[in-house]
């Protein structure tokens, strides 16, 4: 393969999101330690599967764009491959089957690897959930009726980007359930959700022409600039309440150093005008997401 081709590929990978499907999994093993449990073949196994997910749901949405016709001269964020002719639309769907079997494999290793010692009907619900997961990374943009489409992207990266990642990797870890870590999760999911309005906020003008009613077509930019402050501020209330109600040092206050890392994106998201320019917000975004989910944990384990 020539090194074009690889640039190409990676290009559909779209690495830049990665670091919102490695928080999730790293707040989740980090929760589980701070409660007295560790397991290093899950952790490596849920971060395996979520990167595969991540990188599934972009070629998804590469494919799907394109043949929706989003993808056109007036788009405004990165070049996608498919609609540029760099892969070949029969390409990406050998690639979208590959990286559904990648998921698929790593994910049922990681069931039985992290409930060896639970009963079989809670195999099932988390294998199920695994399913779920592969087809709405899918289904985002692929279709007949895509749900990115109708305005429920938002509700789905809460789900598979906050209170599914995890929880679901705490639970793998602990083979229990604990209520004060939805506070975290949520933290995340809310995080993830910013990014995503972010994304939208830039596509807004070509996604209403291309019929695509993202939540941000359908609330207008002024109120998609207020729903983005309650998510960061949401997030950072959620994770504050939980250090609360979990108290043990004042080294757990230490993932406050983020905080003004996510009020220059507000910042930079109310004054902005030109949505080509939010474009660098968004990766930003991405960055200091994982290292809120760090910071956050090493706060817990100092």
């Amino acid at each position: 393969m020539s090194r074009t081709k690889i640039s190409n590929w990676l290009q559909a990978f779209r690495l830049r999101t990665l670091p919102l499907a490695l928080s999730t999994v790293l707040l989740g093993a980090f929760l589980a330690y701070f409660d007295g449990a560790k397991n290093w073949l899950v952790s490596g196994l849920a971060l395996a599967t979520t990167l595969f997910l991540q990188i599934l749901s972009n070629l998804a949405n590469d494919y799907g764009d394109s043949a929706h016709g989003l993808d056109n001269e007036k788009r405004v964020g990165p070049k996608r491959t498919v609609q540029s002719g760099n892969i070949g639309a029969a390409e990406m769907k050998l690639a979208i089957i590959i990286f559904t079997l990648l998921s698929l494999s790593t994910g049922i290793l990681l069931v039985f690897a992290g409930l060896s010692r639970t009963g079989m009907a809670t195999k099932l619900i988390f294998f199920s959930m695994g399913l779920l997961a592969i087809t709405a990374a899918i289904k985002y943009t692929v279709g007949k009726r895509p749900y990115g489409y109708a305005g429920f992207g938002d509700l789905f990266v809460f789900i598979f980007f906050g209170l599914a990642g995890v929880m679901g990797t705490y639970f793998l870890i602990t083979n229990h359930f604990q209520p004060a870590v939805l506070l975290p999760a949520s933290a995340v999911g809310f995080l993830s959700m910013a990014v995503l309005n972010i994304n939208n906020m830039r596509d807004r003008e070509n996604d209403a022409l291309s019929g695509k009613n993202t939540l941000v077509v359908r609330l207008g930019i002024r109120v998609a600039r207020v729903y983005h402050l309650v998510l960061i501020v949401g997030s950072m209330l959620m994770g504050l309440t939980y250090m609360l109600i979990n108290y043990r040092s004042p080294f757990q206050m230490f993932f406050l150093i983020t905080v003004p890392f996510f009020w220059m994106n507000v910042y930079g998201v109310f004054r902005n005008t030109n949505p080509a320019e939010l474009d660098p917000y968004l990766k930003r975004l991405a960055l200091t997401t994982l290292l809120f989910s760090v910071i956050f944990g090493i706060s817990l384990v100092l």
